[in-house]
């Protein structure tokens, strides 16, 4: 094969890596940096491509939630009060995030995009996850009783806990659906419910990311970098589909543990490797 072939092959498998990843507890930015370092994919802007690929994730989102997002924007131009309270809390989450990330982004990714951090974060992360859901199992009447149980019921408090765990996730290896699952549920939402807003919230965070990287760095793109990133878009908009209807269904039955221990597992491996 060419290198160009290659460069593409390699693109379409960091694609599934996104698409697999993104909406599960256990980092997506973390997955690209440890794939995208062990299969050696070098584009001239790397980070871009992390991004705007995560755009191909949140398509499948959008999609999947369509009827409740029309629902949602239709009732907050009638000013329907359950729905202008769903588009504030969205927006309360969305904030400290985008203001964090204006002022502090280059900052973030020259201190922490590397594979030692993702390490870290990976196994803190995990730790946290099972602490979590040692206090609360899944289906206990702890889990179900007194927790908010539908997205209209959310309130601007819960939301801007939320958005302000969202800030953690610039952190390779945090994950940003972990943290703001979490903190939804420390913070008193039931665990489905806690999933459902965080892939609400990732709407127009990512999307608020994968147009400003690509604003500010289209310019460096070379035509190969282009198409690896249409490549990795399409692999990643099909994966996600897959995924999130699955995890939806998973979060309903199970906890977070399995996601934990693999996180640990897999931080574990990773820092023993560049250890040695």
């Amino acid at each position: 094969m060419t290198e160009q072939t290659i460069y593409l092959w390699k693109a379409f498998f960091l694609g599934i890596v996104e698409g697999i990843t993104e909406f599960l507890p256990i980092s997506s930015t973390g997955h690209l940096i440890l794939f995208g370092d062990w299969i050696n994919f070098e584009s001239n802007e790397a980070k871009v491509f992390e991004v705007v690929i995560q755009l191909g994730s949140i398509l499948a989102v959008v999609w999947i939630f369509r009827q409740r997002l029309f629902q949602m924007i239709r009732g907050t131009l009638r000013l329907e009060p359950v729905e202008v309270a769903f588009t504030r809390n969205l927006l309360i989450a969305f904030l400290p995030s985008a203001i964090v990330g204006l002022l502090f982004i280059k900052a973030i990714k020259a201190l922490f995009f590397h594979p030692g951090v993702v390490v870290v974060t990976l196994v803190l992360g995990g730790l946290i996850m099972l602490w979590v859901e040692r206090r609360r199992p899944a289906n206990s009447a702890l889990d179900n009783a007194n927790q908010v149980q539908t997205l209209e019921k959310i309130t601007w408090k819960q939301a801007l806990v939320v958005g302000c765990a969202q800030c953690l996730a610039m952190i390779p290896g945090t994950s940003r659906s972990g943290a703001t699952i979490i903190a939804g549920m420390l913070s008193g939402i039931q665990r489905k419910t806690a999933t459902e807003f965080s892939f609400f919230l990732a709407m127009p965070t990512m999307l608020a990311a994968a147009v400003y990287d690509f604003y500010k760095h289209a310019h460096l793109l070379t035509q190969q970098d282009t198409l690896a990133i249409a490549v990795g878009f399409v692999s990643a908009f099909v994966c996600a589909l897959l995924v999130v209807r699955a995890i939806l269904v998973f979060v309903s039955r199970h906890t977070y543990r399995a996601f934990a221990w693999y996180r640990i597992a897999l931080g574990l491996v990773v820092g023993a490797w560049l250890w040695l």
